[in-house]
């Protein structure tokens, strides 16, 4: 998959000589390269080294939050199209964006340090491999202090002195020595730092790090599962894992839920687990036809119920119904695109003299700016038949039309003012709103007074429903303990010596009156407090809030969020096994699903067991639209009735196509599986 990572590398160190990137693994064939894993991790410090230098990791992706930044609809792709390539473009007039959901976290405390030790060994390690005797490319300290901290073990680590004697230093503000001095801009809420204990673990090895294989990550998920005493509740992209030494599949997260759920049927405990994934991976192309796609399924589903040794058939083999303690769910949204075709959009095209495509390539223009190597001239832009049947974007055309890309970023605003402008001699478009996925949650109004100016045949081709796809790798445990980080529950992420990964343990000392199976029970804020958001989220039970407002919600850790134990929201949510919630969250899920599968034919569905059942099942319809021969009126009749984005998993699904998840793969004949799972 090509990233453009050399673009980004070069244009990063061109913008100041203190900015360094070193880009890892490199391609097969050099020195240092490696076939299929890559650095997984997202972590950003902000911890800096004196004097400023900012080195840029290859493991710099993602913003993580011992606050409770909840995330969803805003990382948006369509990846229901197939990749782009550099000279073309899809067309996306009418088909959703597709939201993704996510938890991330912030911390601030000692163990920032053991994070800025990871990327210190990381860094280290990679400049004796690529830039031993590049100048630009610094040694680094560890940011420990060994006065104030002699028990640390990073003390006793090979390199340390070595490091010590010709590194760069980071400044830090949690071992405090004799040498430490108070600086102008140390964040005034530094101490108390809070109430959260918090245990940095990872998945390494040699080619990523340059140890011993560590699979620390795995080896916490394992271990949280087994001392669970009530409930877990997981948020996870991907859900491959096994119960035992059946197949090519090595992590064993599955067989520590097995082997807890079994426990507590046989001592008649009410234990549940409730885990939330995407309904399909994250991967261009129709289920019927793509390889890629049904390798993941199917690593999926013989995690779950299939394949002889998946979770569901082992809790049944010990005599009890796995559905009593272990559900699977996915998210999904709907939403109305503004954009009436024939009675606005085509008018401003003639209004302006500007084509919608080249308002869209324009806008483009602003976005890329004045490009330092190269930028191509003409984009192709390749039409869709949106009458083809299918779940994804075909790969057949009707028209492939080639847009000029404007010289300047003169030129492209002036482009982008003259089409917008001529919708204002047309209508007035602020009573439309261009989102109506906020009824979902507890908003005050509703969907049908939601107003319209097109007819009534184009309101109907503008509602959407996309998967809201989850990106979390999260797991919440009898709410006291919590999981956060960049594995996947697979075995990319937890074996240790494929991608390389990082994540948080946290578990908080401000213990707080809880319900669990309609008794007192004593939780941690953080965990409970995150899981109770997620609830509301998922339900539908949080009110919506613009991104532009801003919240303490939002801000990064030391600052304190809102007390909300006391909401209504949080009392409904309060329980996460009593039967009241399961009711809720069953009863939610179910209509959610089954409003969708009616309006839109969503696929998966469990009245599709096999390939010929799915030829039938998916409508002649625009991908992620209604399926046709409905009323205007029914449409927002039902969508009203939707209540958050929880959905029931169809875990029959193709479930008579067997040869999906019983073939060679299985059997470790494919050496390249392990790509996917």
């Amino acid at each position: 998959m090509n990233l453009g990572s050399s673009h980004t590398k070069h244009h990063l160190m061109d913008l100041h000589e203190n900015i360094a990137v070193i880009r890892h693994p490199d391609h097969i064939g050099t020195v240092d390269s490696t076939r299929i894993w890559s650095h997984h991790e997202k972590v950003v410090g902000t911890a800096i080294p004196i004097p400023s230098r900012m080195p840029i990791p290859p493991i710099s992706h993602k913003h993580s939050s011992l606050d409770k930044n909840i995330t969803t609809h805003v990382s948006w792709t369509s990846r229901r199209s197939i990749t782009l390539s550099p000279i073309r473009c899809r067309y996306y007039r009418q088909t959703p964006r597709m939201a993704w959901h996510d938890v991330h976290m912030t911390i601030a405390g000692p163990s920032v340090l053991d994070i800025v030790q990871h990327f210190t060994e990381r860094w280290n390690e990679l400049k004796f491999r690529k830039y031993k005797s590049d100048g630009r490319y610094d040694w680094l300290q560890y940011p420990h202090d060994k006065l104030a901290a002699p028990n640390e073990p990073v003390h006793q680590l090979r390199h340390r002195d070595e490091w010590l004697e010709k590194g760069r230093r980071f400044r830090q503000r949690f071992h405090k020595g004799p040498e430490w001095k108070p600086m102008d801009d140390d964040h005034p809420h530094l101490t108390p730092m809070g109430s959260c204990k918090v245990q940095v673990v990872r998945s390494c090895s040699d080619w990523s790090h340059g140890v011993l294989k560590e699979s620390s990550i795995q080896t916490a998920y394992i271990e949280l599962i087994r001392e669970a005493e009530h409930y877990i509740y997981i948020e996870n992209q991907f859900f491959i894992s096994n119960t035992g030494d059946y197949g090519p599949v090595q992590n064993r997260i599955a067989a520590a839920l097995v082997e807890r759920i079994v426990r507590a049927a046989r001592e008649g405990k009410r234990f549940k687990v409730v885990v939330l994934i995407p309904e399909v991976p994250g991967f261009a192309g129709d289920i019927s036809t793509v390889d890629d796609l049904q390798k993941i399924l199917a690593a999926t589903w013989r995690t779950i119920n299939r394949g002889g040794h998946s979770i569901y058939e082992e809790v049944r083999a010990a005599g009890y119904e796995p559905k009593d303690y272990i559900r699977f769910y996915h998210l999904r949204s709907y939403d109305r695109i503004n954009a009436p075709w024939p009675s606005f959009i085509r008018r401003m095209e003639e209004q302006s003299g500007i084509t919608f495509h080249q308002a869209q390539i324009a806008l483009a223009k602003q976005w890329i700016g004045v490009p330092e190597i190269w930028a191509q001239d003409v984009v192709e832009i390749k039409e869709p038949d949106v009458t083809k049947e299918g779940v994804v974007v075909p790969e057949s055309v009707t028209k492939t039309e080639e847009i000029r890309l404007p010289a300047t970023v003169e030129e492209a605003t002036a482009t982008i003012e003259k089409f917008q402008s001529s919708a204002k001699s047309l209508r007035d478009d602020h009573q439309v709103s261009d989102s109506v996925a906020h009824h979902a949650l507890a908003d005050s109004t509703s969907l049908l007074d939601e107003k319209w100016l097109g007819s009534d045949q184009e309101e109907l081709d503008a509602y959407v429903s996309e998967i809201l796809y989850i990106h979390t790798k999260l797991m919440i445990v009898d709410d006291r303990r919590v999981i956060c980080g960049s594995a996947n529950i697979n075995d990319r992420s937890q074996k240790g010596n494929g991608d390389s990964e990082i994540a948080l343990v946290v578990e908080d000392t401000d213990m707080i009156d809880g319900v669990m199976n309609g008794e007192p029970y004593k939780v941690g804020r953080f965990a409970a407090s995150l899981r109770r958001k997620l609830y509301r989220e998922h339900l539908g039970l949080m009110k919506p809030e613009s991104v532009e407002i801003q919240t303490p919600f939002k801000m990064p850790a030391p600052t304190p969020n809102p007390d909300e134990t006391n909401d209504i929201g949080d009392k409904l949510v309060r329980d996460p096994i009593s039967i009241e919630m399961e009711n809720l969250w069953n009863g939610t899920a179910q209509r959610n699903r089954a409003i969708f599968s009616e309006l839109f034919k969503t696929v998966p569905s469990d009245t599709v067991r096999n390939f010929e059942q799915y030829k039938k099942y998916v409508p002649k319809a625009t991908v992620c639209h209604l399926a046709p021969g409905q009323s205007l009126e029914h449409v927002k009749k039902r969508l009203c009735e939707v209540r958050g984005h929880l959905v029931e998993a169809p875990l029959d699904f193709l479930i008579e196509e067997t040869g999906i998840w019983e073939n060679a793969d299985w059997k470790g004949l494919n050496p390249t599986l392990q790509v996917f799972i």
